[in-house]
């Protein structure tokens, strides 16, 4: 299961639906959404309503990446018929049960995040209630970032743990994938590649899409 979600956050803003729908027409499987409040990570970048704006047009599903302190008061600000998942980081979710019960009861798919430094094994008590996994390969807060080798590890060890045990969550990786790097990243098991900068400083937006894809699959 190969699929790319180009995170809006590297998108020209003054052409964000023409860039959008492109991107969605060439393949895209998801529009990651990247939204940083200044407190979590340093650095702050869009609302749900930014979000929302997008509605009108020909889009792929949204997956919702969260950096933010306390998200529990601002989940059902970004469920909307589009959104598929919306993604928790462990470390800013003191009852994490809680909070992928709470999207649940939203009708959304619940994923839970972890920052380069954090183990897998924070994950251990919520490893049946996931519906998707994602490993941060950069420390998060900006895009254009190189990827850190050493969290091919944690999705390693995750690709195994899910294959022996028969977990169903998908995973996801974010931070540094580009035509570099995309190949390693493939080959440790990820199912979803989040690409920023890769693909919206490309001057096809919807050929790096393709591209993306096709150099994923090949090490499958």
């Amino acid at each position: 299961m190969i699929k790319i979600a180009p995170s809006m956050l590297s998108a020209d803003f003054a052409r964000l639906g023409e860039q959008i729908e492109e991107i969605s027409r060439a393949g895209a499987d998801y529009i990651h959404v990247d939204v940083m409040d200044g407190h979590f990570v340093p650095n702050i970048s869009f609302g749900a309503s930014v979000m929302k704006s997008l509605n009108g047009i020909e889009s792929a599903p949204y997956d919702v990446h969260l950096m933010i302190e306390d998200p529990d008061k601002y989940l059902e600000d970004f469920v909307t018929d589009r959104t598929e998942y919306i993604t928790v980081h462990q470390e800013a979710c003191p009852h994490l049960n809680r909070t992928i019960q709470h999207l649940h009861s939203c009708g959304v798919k619940a994923g839970v995040a972890l920052n380069p430094g954090s183990p897998v094994c924070l994950l251990d008590e919520v490893l049946d209630e996931a519906d998707m996994i994602l490993i941060m390969s950069v420390n998060p807060g900006f895009g254009g970032q190189s990827l850190i080798p050493s969290t091919l590890r944690k999705i390693r060890k995750l690709a195994d743990l899910r294959e022996k045990e028969g977990y169903k969550w998908t995973l996801e990786i974010d931070g540094g994938v580009n035509l570099n790097t995309i190949s390693d990243v493939s080959a440790s098991g990820v199912d979803i590649f989040v690409a920023g900068s890769a693909v919206f400083k490309a001057d096809s937006l919807g050929g790096r899409v393709k591209e993306l894809k096709a150099a994923a699959e090949a090490e499958r």
